[in-house]
Formats: structure tokens, C-alpha cells, sequence
């Protein structure tokens, strides 16, 4: 039986910003979990090179303002972002973590599994890396010079905060794409494709004609006002965006869906974390051997 305070649809107060919000206990409540679906993973044929990276793109950023002007404290998820680091880990591939300026990783701590072992130690693992991570701007000075097999950008809403907008993700997407290199996102990840489309025409936006799946719409327009898990309606749709210049949105919900267009690897929510994480490593472990 929930608790009054679990009915509570009232998005909870951040006393460390003026009119800043964390998602309403309600909405947590049918939102995260103590454990996620990690059920073990083996990788007979895991990488042991050395060479080959991953570039995880990682924001910095915690708050977001939503159109009633009220902030939404926000960041990484950190079961989209640890949980396919756990699988890129586990099939041998180093990450390397970034942020635009080098500032912390800013992670929705509300939503940490603190029950799941495997999770937790994936974060430790990284924990130093986050709190000091690369400055993007100094990576793409040489992306070669990286050994990247991948580019990977986590969910959770505050990558809408200045990534989309931000000339350096866009000199990694291109990169990554022009050197046949895998892009990597999930739920409101994909914000950071639209860095590919800054300054060009429409009708050259970089993922264009690809197909992906993208947090839906719908959830943010409906069901997440009216729970409480965000303050207020959004300042722009990740989904709409995407779909304006050209990009097919291929799921209506989540459910776990994932999607592999070429070198584009997606998935829906935080409910596709685990799947994605298996289809990354494998996919990436198929690359090496054929390098």
C-alpha cells in the first residue's frame, strides 16, 4: 500500500534554486526503481586491445527552465547513462567522459538504483572520472587521436540544456559519422543529434532519414505534467525538433524499444537501458573484430 506522501503529485521543492523543482514523490513512485533489469551479462569475446574508446558526452548542467518560468532540477538518468556503461565495460571498451566545460557530471540522483550492486559499482568505477571529466572542447581538437569506436550522449532531460546548442557535440556527431564511427543515445538523448543540424540547411541535417527512438512527446505534453514529474510545460519537444528536420521518430511510447539505423544505436527510456547496453556491446565487439 503506497504511503500519503507516495500520492503526493506536487512536483518537490529544490531549496537550492529559487523556484526550482524535483519530480513529485508520486511520479518516482511509478518512475524508478530500487533495481533495475540487469540481469547479468557475459561477453566470452570481450575486448582486451586497449585501444578502442568510447566518448560519452555528459552534461553539466542541472536546470532547466520550463515555458512558466519555474526550473526543473534535472540532469543525466543515471540508469540511461550507467547502465550501458556497465555494458560497454563489461565487453571491454575504456570510456572516456566529457562534458562541454569540463564541469562535473550532473546525474538525477533521485533516480540512482540504490539497491542494484552492479549499477553502483559501475558509478564507482567512473565516480572520480565524473567528477572531473575532459573538456569537450580540448577532445575534438584531435578525435582521432581518441581511438573513439563510439560516441555515446545518456537520457535524462538535462541534456536539452545546452548540448543540442553546442558547436563542439556537433564537431563530435559529424566526426563520429564522417569516420564510420557508432552515435549512441537514448530517451531525451537525442536532443544532442540536433548539434548536427546548428547552421546548416534542413535538408542537411546529419541524421536525416534516420530512424530512432526518442522519449515521446506525448509523455511530456500529458502524463508527466499531470503526475508531477515535471514543474510546468516544456520549452521545446525533443521529438517535434527531430521530426522538423527530417529524423523518424519510430516508437508512441516506452516500453524498451530499441532501434539500429546504420551506425545510429536508440533507445526509448530508461526501460531500454539494459537493451541498449547489450545491443552497444555487441555491436561494437562485431566492429573491432572486423577492424
Amino acid at each position: 500500500m503506497s504511503s500519503p506522501q507516495q500520492e503526493d503529485r506536487n512536483p518537490a521543492v529544490d531549496a537550492a534554486e529559487e523556484n526550482a523543482f524535483f519530480p513529485s514523490p508520486y511520479s518516482l513512485s511509478q518512475y524508478t526503481a530500487p533495481k533495475t533489469d540487469f540481469d547479468g551479462a557475459a561477453y566470452p569475446n570481450a575486448y582486451k586491445g586497449g585501444k578502442w574508446k568510447v566518448l560519452m558526452i555528459a552534461t553539466q548542467e542541472r536546470y532547466m527552465m520550463m515555458q512558466n518560468g519555474k526550473f526543473f532540477s534535472t540532469g543525466n538518468h543515471p540508469v540511461e547513462t550507467l547502465l550501458p556503461m556497465l555494458h560497454m565495460d563489461l565487453a571491454g571498451f575504456e570510456i572516456d567522459i566529457a562534458t562541454p566545460s569540463g564541469d562535473p557530471v550532473k546525474l538525477e540522483m533521485w533516480a540512482f538504483p540504490q539497491e542494484d550492486e552492479a549499477i553502483k559499482a559501475i558509478y564507482e568505477k567512473h565516480r572520480a572520472q565524473m567528477k572531473a571529466p575532459k573538456k569537450l572542447t580540448d577532445v575534438v581538437k584531435d578525435l582521432d587521436a581518441g581511438n573513439y569506436i563510439g560516441v555515446f550522449i545518456p537520457g535524462g532531460h538535462g541534456v536539452m540544456n545546452g548540448i543540442p546548442f553546442n558547436e563542439d557535440v556537433k564537431k563530435a556527431l559529424f566526426w563520429a559519422m564522417n569516420h564510420d564511427r557508432h552515435v549512441i543515445s537514448l530517451c531525451h538523448g537525442p536532443a544532442g543529434l540536433l548539434a548536427a543540424s546548428m547552421g546548416e540547411e534542413k535538408d542537411d541535417f546529419l541524421f536525416r532519414g534516420y530512424e530512432m527512438c526518442v522519449f515521446p512527446d506525448s509523455l511530456d505534453t500529458g502524463a508527466n505534467i499531470d503526475i508531477g514529474y515535471i514543474p510546468g510545460p516544456m520549452p521545446w519537444l525533443v521529438g517535434e525538433r527531430l521530426v522538423e528536420l527530417g529524423a523518424k521518430v519510430v516508437n508512441s511510447g516506452i516500453t524498451g524499444q530499441v532501434c539500429n539505423d546504420r551506425r545510429l544505436l536508440t533507445g526509448d527510456s530508461p526501460l531500454a537501458s539494459n537493451r541498449l547496453g547489450k545491443l552497444v556491446a555487441e555491436t561494437l565487439l562485431a566492429e573491432v573484430a572486423a577492424l
